[in-house]
């Protein structure tokens, strides 16, 4: 009995745990090549409290999942088209599922390499393991940011980031409200981030028009950051 006691009082004291993160396929094998599919999109699609960002099998087209709520995004004709459902196939996929976002101070910053300072110091003071990979959202209006949406020709075996940026569409939009989904890790370089980053985001505009991959961003008035809640 007292050892149920005592084993009940710790459990109700112990803090929540950083959820998740998981990821099937990797940039850098992407860039070498093999952009085939590495996973089924309907196996999670039952999955509570789904975030996700990634690209399509091939790289055709952008994906991003908010509280398992599809806004993915394709090229055709020349156009943005936004998917609603979770199915398809994935060549790099980055998920985590976060039942609860505890909301942090408005903030501001210039570039993405300050946004991986804020984010590093913000995740530390809710008491966040910075030494594993983490999601976070950024709402609000952002001053401006650059995007793309790959459309990759099958036929092109050379891979570079210029080439999947200028592949499909892209553009900057400036001072409209979005909502942006991220992961941020400083051992994932290569796998889910780029080389010299240590953040991988997605967005989707406020009137849903527009989804795809965050290139840059920038932020000149302030924006909500959100951080799993332990």
């Amino acid at each position: 009995i007292i050892l149920f006691v005592i084993g009940t009082f710790l459990s109700c004291d112990k803090k929540g745990e950083l959820p998740n993160v998981y990821h099937s396929g990797a940039l850098r094998t992407m860039m070498s090549g093999d952009i085939s599919k590495t996973i089924n999109l309907d196996t999670l699609s039952q999955k509570k409290h789904l975030y996700a960002l990634g690209a399509f099998e091939g790289l055709q087209g952008e994906i991003q999942i908010f509280e398992g709520v599809s806004q993915s995004s394709t090229v055709k004709d020349s156009a943005i088209v936004i998917e609603n459902e979770i199915e398809g196939s994935a060549s790099l996929l980055v998920y985590t599922q976060v039942e609860k976002w505890g909301e942090n101070s408005s903030f501001n910053f210039a570039s993405k390499t300050d946004l991986e300072s804020l984010l590093m110091n913000e995740a530390k003071k809710v008491g966040l393991d910075t030494e594993k990979p983490f999601p976070f959202i950024l709402e609000g209006k952002i001053s401006e940011l650059q995007w793309h949406v790959i459309n990759w020709n099958p036929k092109d075996s050379v891979h570079t980031h210029k080439k999947h940026q200028d592949s499909g569409l892209n553009g900057i939009i400036t001072n409209e409200n979005v909502r942006i989904l991220g992961f941020y890790s400083n051992k994932h370089k290569a796998i889910f981030t780029h080389h010299s980053s240590n953040v991988h985001m997605h967005f989707t505009s406020k009137d849903q028009s527009l989804a795809g991959h965050v290139d840059d961003l920038k932020i000149k008035d302030s924006i909500i950051l959100k951080l799993p809640k332990l």
